[in-house]
């Protein structure tokens, strides 16, 4: 399996893949990108503009039709509809350079579009906020039906994701049948907290993850041993960062292993490995708070697991594409083999025969979605039928 290649361009691509897996309508998305081939010929930086415009006028036209449906009081129709533009605004703005024209309120609009979708559509995914650092981090809670007290996943982003980008991959909806609630955060360097919060990335995941552990320590529905962590695309460096570090986590999973993140980069100087996003190297020192190259190396230096998968002693999954083209394959074998004092470990590389085998399986991830949800159901102690 591949990625759909409708751009001549990988980024590109994975935007689209984004959009079609995390509930996009193919139609619509087809509509706007119909307009984008010759853009997308320029290369992955120039012509994001465009995709901007486009993607945009598509979400608008979503946001003006679930306002005609609110006026007669359709709102599961108009929550449908103000979901997937909250999820066309954010695939476009990632795909700007900081400070392009329209990224901030592009964002804006993202916010308001996705919390009053799941509003209209009663879909449990509660923003909350916490204190840190002075500022706030905020999350969306997504907690799972019935009684009793049930586990709980802290899910973490990558480098260009966010905590509503999260809720679309489904997985907290996996989790929930089976029994286990999910708390989608923008961690320091993504979402809210870089955009809204000026809180940039650090190599210290374990200081944002605590907080989060401390948050869910005090809700009543929630069974503070069995409290996991997970994280896709550099998230996979993020979560057993976290797990090693935090011992409260009873259990861990990546969606994509990210072992050496700071040896990635000296890669991608060479050209080397598919990027992200456009604009890169301009994203990565935003993320990081960077005011040049050489103070992004400095302060991604420590962007790398060497020394940290052998401090995790809770059960630990690692997942991967085989045909990853942003971080090898070989960096899921580096992690598994450094996870010697774990009780229960397990590799799972996806390959053709089910899919899934591109970055955080982008090209299916349905697979990935209910290995990890089941993996945790299996440790934490939800069910699995």
């Amino acid at each position: 399996m591949a990625l759909f290649d409708y751009f001549p361009n990988y980024v590109w691509n994975l935007s689209v893949a984004i959009a079609t897996e995390s509930g996009g309508q193919l139609g619509e998305i087809i509509d706007m990108c119909r307009p984008l081939k010759e853009a997308a010929e320029r290369g992955e930086d120039a012509g994001t503009g465009a995709f901007l415009a486009q993607w945009v006028t598509g979400a608008d036209k979503l946001v003006d039709l679930a306002a005609e449906d609110e006026a007669k009081g359709r709102l599961l129709s108009a929550g449908a509809k103000l979901k997937r533009a909250a999820l066309y605004y954010q695939v476009a703005e990632r795909m700007q350079g900081q400070g392009h024209p329209g990224r901030e309120a592009t964002y804006a609009k993202a916010l308001d579009s996705f919390s009053r979708g799941v509003a209209f559509a009663k879909d449990p995914a509660a923003r909350v906020e916490i204190p840190y650092q002075g500022k706030t981090l905020s999350a969306l809670w997504s907690p799972a039906p019935g009684e009793g007290r049930t586990p709980a996943v802290v899910y973490c982003n990558g480098l260009d994701s966010t905590k509503e980008m999260l809720w679309f991959s489904w997985l907290p909806r996996e989790l929930a049948r089976r029994g286990i609630s999910t708390l989608c955060v923008d961690q320091p360097g993504t979402g809210e907290a870089l955009r809204l919060q000026n809180l940039p990335a650090t190599h210290e995941s374990e200081r944002w993850a605590s907080a989060w552990v401390d948050w869910l320590e005090t809700r009543p529905e929630i069974d503070p041993k069995r409290i996991g962590m997970t994280g896709i695309s550099l998230g996979g460096y993020f979560a057993p960062r976290a797990v090693a570090f935090e011992p409260r986590f009873a259990s861990g999973a990546v969606w994509g292993a990210n072992h050496n993140w700071a040896e990635v980069q000296k890669k991608r100087l060479m050209r080397e490995g598919e990027n992200p996003v456009p604009h890169y190297w301009a994203h990565v020192m935003w993320v990081f708070g960077a005011k040049d190259m050489d103070d992004f190396f400095a302060k991604s230096a420590g962007m790398h697991l060497n020394g940290v998968m052998e401090r995790i002693k809770a059960p630990f999954l690692i997942t991967h594409g085989e045909k990853d083209r942003q971080i090898s394959v070989d960096y899921a074998h580096q992690s598994y083999a450094q996870l010697v004092n774990s009780p229960r470990r397990e590799l799972k590389i996806f390959t053709d025969r089910e899919g899934g085998v591109e970055h955080v399986g982008a090209d299916n991830m349905s697979f990935g979605r209910d290995y990890i949800a089941d993996w945790f159901a299996e440790t934490l102690g939800g069910r699995t039928q």
